[in-house]
């Protein structure tokens, strides 16, 4: 690794079905101090002045393994394999003077079952599933995300190891102990195409990585403004493009748009980005966005997009859309003179798809899962409605009779754990990503809707006076009434990122709503039927997530001010300082082992609305 102040180059194998003539990696710790040397093998200039290059790029960002959905009723949805058409069929057709790209604005992973192929340490390690797709397809680059450390560094690496055949950018991430920035992942990238030099950076979010775990305690994400601050004035003058490859959101510091269902708290997002940039750079350039799954460039580029001229984009998520933007190069001008984007929206049951691909490169990584993927669990029992229409509300609004079921099978499963049995079990609402459909059998691909994050489980050692803090801390943070009911209310089907939560059945409590949410209180809680007061001495074992354990990022358990949308900025109550101990078991297999003991969901085993929770 270079001294701070110093970016190496070298030269490396860029992926062999990607677009590029050469590929040149940077090390060195951007995020520490401003490049003041650059060094090594770089490309050379090679076009003249004035010549010309258009520069055509396919992108995607946050397909969270969405290859593929298999559908045996309506048809698969053959996500991935869409993508590859459209962006074969350009490079097929591409003129003399034209480069096509393949780029991934970062998560990747979590969100199907294929991420049971990654495992969760490196001798459960079967293959990436994305990395092996995108290899074959012929991405160039892509952008670290923040869920692609939801199975810990040590899986991540396996999987870029093993299966990545193109390079991972991350600028402002450092200190893993598993991660090496000299060989896993790098700063920053020169790409040379068509004789034009393209240099790419890449960002990640401070607010939603997951740093400083028990198992990576060094993890650390730096300022993206600062970090792009000391590494782009150094990297342009090397290029004759320049593409910010943003993992961060769109939005200034929060965000409207995409999965959030409210208003959501981003630090630095891409339009303070875009406006950095702008004055960090005097070459083209580009901000390819991610992170808050927006669709943004369904109408082109405005006045929301073309931030001091730069463009931002970003395609929607999940597999929504491909992006596809266009600007031509002009070796010596400060900026593009002609750019557009687009977005290709794409078919879930329907769509062209490069036949070939899906066949030989997604369906063995279906095959490796399918028996799983359709396993029966157990039956829903007559008269319990769990749909999403049923529950997505519920979530965060009043007690739901899924996030009850899941708390108090949390605290069954507890009986095995390591130390003893929990007392209590705590589940955050946007811990449940979706419902079940009635009048069929719950099977292993329904669960993972359910519960599609990657957390593994702690047990924290609490006085009632702490648990006391957290029930009075969680009141503000509920979707209200009057909010449901107002012109503009939150969209409940996308996620509401506030931190309202919710508790097993040995906790009981009120809510008293008020006027607005700094006058909600708790009031009445009980835990095993004696009162919960503010100086409760009693000794309790409260089982929860990883990701309430460091605080819940965005959601605000970490002493920042509850977000969301909430008003009046009140304060969270910080989860962090408690005595905590990492059971190194994954939350989503603890409940299915207790669904799979049970066979059956229902009353008797937890789903049902008991009273736990009353609003007032």
């Amino acid at each position: 690794m270079p001294p701070a102040g110093v970016l190496r180059f070298h030269r490396a194998r860029s992926n062999p079905n990607g677009a590029l003539d050469a590929l040149f990696l940077a090390t060195g710790e951007a995020w520490a101090a401003p490049v003041s040397r650059v060094e090594g093998e770089m490309p050379a200039a090679s076009l003249r002045r004035g010549e010309r290059r258009i520069l055509r790029l396919f992108h995607f960002n946050d397909l969270h393994n969405n290859l593929t959905l298999p559908d045996e009723r309506r048809g698969d949805s053959r996500i991935f394999s869409q993508i590859v058409h459209r962006h074969r069929a350009a490079r097929a057709t591409a003129a003399r003077d034209e480069i096509v790209l393949l780029l991934s604005g970062g998560d990747d992973h979590t969100g199907t079952v294929l991420d049971e192929l990654l495992g969760w340490d490196a001798a459960e390690f079967k293959s990436d599933p994305a990395y092996v797709a995108y290899s074959a397809a012929g991405v160039d680059a892509a952008a670290l995300g923040n869920h692609e450390l939801d199975r810990g560094g040590a899986v991540l690496r396996t999987g870029i190891r093993a299966d990545a055949a193109f390079p991972i950018l991350s600028a402002n991430l450092y200190g893993s102990r598993h991660l090496d920035s000299s060989r896993d992942y790098f700063p920053a990238a020169i790409v040379a195409a068509k004789g034009l030099r393209i240099a790419l950076v890449g960002l990640i979010t401070p607010v939603d990585t997951r740093t400083h775990s028990a198992a990576d305690p060094d993890l650390a994400v730096a300022s993206p403004i600062a970090t792009l601050s000391n590494i782009l004035p150094a990297l342009s003058p090397l290029a004759d493009a320049v593409i910010v490859m943003s993992h961060c959101g769109y939005g200034e510091d929060s965000n409207l748009d995409g999965k959030a269902g409210a208003v959501r708290h981003l630090a630095e997002g891409d339009i303070v980005i875009a406006r950095a940039a702008a004055k960090l750079c005097d070459k083209p350039l580009l901000v390819m966005g991610a992170h808050t799954h927006t669709v943004l460039n369904a109408q082109g580029l405005g006045p929301g997009t073309l931030i001091d001229g730069v463009p931002v984009i970003q395609a929607g998520g999940l597999g929504s859309h491909v992006g596809e933007f266009e600007m031509t190069v002009a070796l010596g001008e400060a900026r593009a003179r002609t750019m557009q984007a687009r977005l290709h929206a794409l078919q879930r049951h329907a769509g062209d798809f490069d036949v070939e691909f899906e066949r030989r490169t997604i369906a063995p990584l279906l095959a490796r899962v399918r028996d799983r993927l359709e396993e029966a669990l157990a039956e829903i029992e007559p008269g319990v409605d769990l749909s999403p229409a049923a529950i997505l509300g519920d979530r965060y609004s009043r007690e739901c009779a899924l996030a009850n079921f899941i708390a108090d099978a949390l605290v069954a499963r507890s009986a095995e754990f390591p130390g003893g049995k929990a007392d209590l079990a705590i589940v955050n609402s946007t811990a449940i990503g979706n419902g079940l459909e009635p009048g069929k059998p719950v099977t292993f691909k329904d669960w993972y809707g359910v519960m599609p994050f990657a957390d593994t489980l702690q047990v924290a050692e609490m006085t009632g006076a702490q648990l006391w803090a957290v029930l009075s801390n969680n009141p503000p943070r509920i979707v209200r009434p009057e909010e449901l009911a107002g012109p503009n209310p939150p969209d409940v089907t996308h996620y509401v990122s506030r931190g309202f939560l919710h508790f097993s059945s040995g906790l009981r409590y009120a809510i008293r709503l008020g006027a607005s949410a700094s006058a909600a209180r708790a009031e009445d809680a009980t835990v095993f039927g004696k009162p919960l007061a503010e100086n409760d001495p009693r000794r309790l074992r409260v089982a929860f997530t990883n990701y309430l354990g460091a605080g819940g990022y965005g959601e605000s358990w970490n002493g920042n001010p509850i977000g969301g949308g909430v008003p009046s900025g009140i304060a969270s109550y910080d989860l962090r300082p408690l005595p905590k101990t990492d059971l190194g078991l994954v939350f989503r297999n603890e409940i299915l082992a207790f669904i799979r003991a049970a066979r059956r969901i229902g009353p008797a085993t937890g789903a049902k609305l008991d009273g736990r929770l009353a609003l007032r």
